[in-house]
């Protein structure tokens, strides 16, 4: 019996050693098979999401008046000192300088030929600037009559939203444009009046040789802007004296001439940077039609265009010659489905992304429409929703597995 129990133990033995041997033979392959498994990639997600989208153009801009104007000397004579200052307030027809002509010899008849002359061609100015009046006062009266039709059909839904914009901002910016042509008709009947105290000069000097004091006056209600001749001195006849402006501003915005043929008059302009806490809004009154070559800060030459726009407030804390920043709206919707520019990626002509699905990332690809600086709008390709990579770095391919960050 002893000899049948040794024989029967040592089999044991031995499998129990093989059995051993298999599962450290087993794990060690186990532990390799770990090491050497690729790890989950650890990536940010963000969502494809639905709400408003805004494309814009950005670029510096600088405030203006819209209209100037400067009053210059009408004859040859002493200056009386100046007494009006930066930013006074001066009414229509007031005085704002006086001369004394120097006296002069006995009348030239080319000094009184030159004379008439300047009355006559005031004059024209004058007959261009009130048919000016009444041809804007026309147009004003059509863009009230359009204004009246379009809200009727913005009502019955016949109107796309963007022309009504652009019609209702037609309506409002015309009575602008009136007082603008109006203040042009106002300082051409003071060119005259300053054209005709030349020729009195002129006139009475042939005559007696004596001089008479010629009286400088504004030739619109405004402010002052500057004082070019501030102090008593023997000015020649052309000589500018002082600036004036009318209160309304409005915004120069220059932008590449490429950038320049998307914008539309009438499109929403936001004016921030100015030093307050929230956007002004403005309305693209004009694009120039004609552009200007500017060196870039790193001495490329550029082709440019300025584009002008006007508050849509009246009444703003800013000044002429005040640096903005304006953000032009060349695209806008209220409800799209949006993608981050970020997640979006090249293969070959067409944009992709990675969209995360059981772990893994898979790669799908999308069309695009209008883009902004941090998202595009998805034409094609994703539903609302659906998880994204944003940044993918080049250890994301399909099918690799993902971790979210």
């Amino acid at each position: 019996m002893q000899g049948h129990e040794i024989f029967t133990e040592l089999p044991m033995k031995k499998l129990a050693r093989t059995i051993i041997l298999c599962t450290a033979i087993g794990g060690l392959a186990y532990a390799i098979f770990l090491a050497w498994r690729p790890a989950p990639v650890s990536v940010e997600t963000a969502r494809v999401t639905c709400g408003p989208l805004r494309v814009t153009l950005d670029a510096e801009g600088k405030t203006r008046v819209r209209n100037r104007y400067l009053v210059a000397a009408p004859v040859t004579g002493k200056l009386a000192r100046i007494t009006l200052t930066r930013g006074d307030n001066v009414a229509r027809e007031a005085i704002v300088a006086r001369l004394e002509p120097l006296p002069l010899a006995p009348l030239d008849p080319r000094q009184h030929a030159e004379a008439k002359a300047r009355v006559a061609a005031a004059e024209q100015v004058h007959h261009e600037a009130e048919a000016g009046v009444a041809h804007t006062r026309a147009d004003c009266e059509q863009a009230q009559r359009e204004f009246a039709r379009a809200e009727k059909l913005i009502e019955t839904g016949d109107l796309a939203r963007q022309e009504f914009e652009r019609i209702r901002n037609a309506a409002q910016t015309c009575r602008q444009q009136i007082e603008a042509a109006q203040f042009r008709a106002r300082a051409a009947a003071a060119d005259i009046e300053v054209a005709r105290a030349a020729l009195l000069a002129v006139e009475r000097a042939g005559q007696s040789g004596a001089s008479a004091l010629v009286t400088v006056r504004a030739p619109v209600a405004g402010r002052v802007l500057r004082v070019l001749e501030e102090s008593e001195r023997v000015v020649p006849a052309g000589t500018p004296l002082v600036e004036l402006s009318n209160p309304t501003l409005e915004i120069v915005i220059d932008v590449l001439s490429s950038d320049a043929v998307k914008i539309k008059p009438g499109a929403q302009v936001f004016i921030e940077g100015w030093g307050g806490e929230h956007a002004l809004p403005a309305r693209v009154r004009l694009i120039e039609p004609s552009g200007f070559t500017k060196v870039s800060a790193l001495g490329i030459e550029e082709q440019r265009v300025n584009i002008i726009a006007d508050f849509v407030d009246t009444e703003v804390p800013l000044g002429d010659g005040y640096r903005v920043e304006a953000r032009i709206v060349m695209w806008e919707a209220a409800d799209v489905l949006k993608v981050p520019l970020s997640a979006l990626f090249r293969r070959g002509n067409d944009w992709h992304v990675f969209v995360i699905e059981q772990g893994c990332a898979r790669e799908r690809p999308v069309e695009i429409g209008q883009r902004t600086a941090y998202e595009a709008e998805l034409l094609k390709g994703l539903v609302e929703g659906a998880a994204v990579i944003v940044h993918p770095s080049n250890q994301v391919a399909d099918g690799v597995k993902v971790v979210t960050r």
